[in-house]
C-alpha cells in the first residue's frame, strides 16, 4: 500500500495547478442497477471512479484512463449525466466535475475488476439508495442527480452539488414547481426545466377473423411483443399521424394511411419521462398484403396475428389493456379514449 502523501503535500501539488481542476467521475452501474463505489487506499471515505483530468486530455478520455488505471477496465465511457461546478474548497482550487454514465457492465466485465495501481484498496456493489447514504456529502448530491438525469434522458447543471433552478433534471420537481409558480423562471430557464414527454404513434391493424398484427424486436426484453409503430421525430416536426405511417412503412414494407384516432395513452413512472402514445385504426388487412409485409432483418425478428385472448401471454400488461381498449372502441364505433396505461380515464 503506497504511504499517504502529507495534507501539505496534497494542497501544494493542487495548488500548482491551473484553475480551475477538471475531473472526471463515472457513475458505474451493472445490469441489476447497483452503482460501483470504491475505497481508496490513501485517504479516508468512500469514492466514485475517476479523477482529475491531465495535460490535453478531455474529460472523457482522462475518465478512459482513470479507469483503466484504477479498475483494469477498458470500456466505453457513456453519455454525459452531470456538471458540478465547486467552489474552491480544501485544495484551493475550484472545480468542474463531468459526470458520466458507464456500463451496464457485463457480468464479465464487473467480475474482471481489478485493481493494478493500488490506488484502489476495495469495491462494493451497492443499490443507489445504499451508495447516496455512505459516500460522503461532496459526493451523494452528484450521484442522485446524475442517476436522475440518466432516468430522466437529461443532464443535471450543479453548482456544489445543488441542482441550479434552469437545470434539465436532478431539481426536486416540488422545488421546481414553486420556483415556477412564484415567477423566477426566465423563458430560458423555464423551458430547460419543465418537464419532459416522450411521443409515440402505433397502429392496429386485424385480419378479419380477430387477429392483431404483432411483431418482435430483436431488441429489449427476449420474447416481447409490440404493435407496429415507434417513436415521433417531433424534432423534424413530423405528426403522430405522420410517425405512425412512417414506421407501418419502415417496419413492414406496406403503405398505408392510418384511419381515425383510437385512444390517446398517458403513461408516468416517478423519475422518468411520461409516454403519450397516440394509437390509430389500421384497418383490416388481406392474404395479399400480409404476404407482403417485410421486417428490416436489423429491428424486428418476426410477425404473427394474436387473438385477443391470447395477448396476456405476448405483450406487456400495459400494451395490452391499450389493444383491448382500442378494440373496444373499433367495436362501439366510439373513440378516441383517453387512457391512463391503458386503463380509461375521464368521462364515460
Amino acid at each position: 500500500m503506497p504511504d499517504r502523501p502529507s495534507p501539505e503535500a496534497v494542497r501544494a501539488y493542487y495548488a500548482a495547478q491551473p484553475s480551475p481542476l477538471v475531473a472526471a467521475t463515472g457513475i458505474v452501474l451493472d445490469r441489476r442497477g447497483r452503482v460501483l463505489v470504491l475505497t481508496p487506499s490513501y485517504k479516508d471515505g468512500l469514492e466514485l471512479p475517476g479523477g482529475t483530468v491531465e495535460d490535453t486530455e478531455t474529460p472523457e478520455r482522462g475518465l478512459a484512463r482513470e479507469l483503466a488505471e484504477e479498475l483494469d477496465l477498458s470500456v466505453p465511457v457513456g453519455r454525459l449525466l452531470a456538471v458540478d461546478s465547486c467552489p474552491p474548497g480544501a485544495l484551493g482550487r475550484s472545480l468542474v466535475v463531468h459526470a458520466y454514465l458507464v456500463g451496464p457492465l457485463t457480468d464479465a466485465e464487473a467480475e474482471g475488476i481489478a485493481f493494478a495501481d493500488g490506488e484502489v484498496a476495495g469495491a462494493r456493489w451497492l443499490t443507489p439508495e445504499e451508495a447516496a447514504e455512505q459516500l460522503p456529502q461532496r459526493l451523494a448530491p452528484r450521484l442522485r442527480a446524475g442517476l436522475a438525469a440518466l432516468y430522466a434522458g437529461s443532464v443535471a447543471h450543479l453548482v456544489d452539488g445543488v441542482p441550479q433552478p434552469g437545470s434539465p433534471a436532478g431539481l426536486d420537481p416540488a422545488d421546481r414547481a414553486a420556483l415556477e409558480h412564484s415567477g423566477h423562471y426566465d423563458p430560458a430557464g423555464h423551458r430547460a426545466a419543465r418537464p419532459k414527454a416522450l411521443t409515440a404513434a402505433n397502429v392496429l391493424f386485424t385480419d378479419g377473423a380477430g387477429g392483431i398484427l404483432l411483431v418482435r424486436p430483436g431488441y429489449g426484453e427476449p420474447g416481447r411483443w409490440l404493435l407496429p409503430g415507434g417513436g415521433v421525430d417531433s424534432d423534424l416536426g413530423e405528426t403522430p399521424r405522420d410517425a405512425a405511417a412512417r414506421e407501418v412503412r419502415e417496419e413492414t414494407g406496406l403503405e398505408r394511411e392510418p384511419g381515425r384516432l383510437l385512444a390517446v395513452d398517458w403513461t408516468h413512472r416517478p423519475g422518468y419521462p411520461a409516454r403519450i402514445r397516440f394509437l390509430y385504426d389500421g384497418g383490416v388487412l388481406g392474404p395479399a398484403e400480409f404476404a407482403a409485409i417485410r421486417l428490416p432483418p436489423a429491428e424486428l425478428l418476426e410477425w404473427r396475428t394474436a387473438r385477443r385472448e391470447e395477448l396476456r401471454g405476448l405483450v406487456k400488461p400495459k400494451l395490452r389493456r391499450q389493444i383491448e381498449a382500442c378494440l373496444t372502441a373499433l367495436a362501439e364505433g366510439s373513440g378516441p379514449l383517453e387512457l391512463h396505461s391503458g386503463r380509461r380515464a375521464g368521462p364515460r
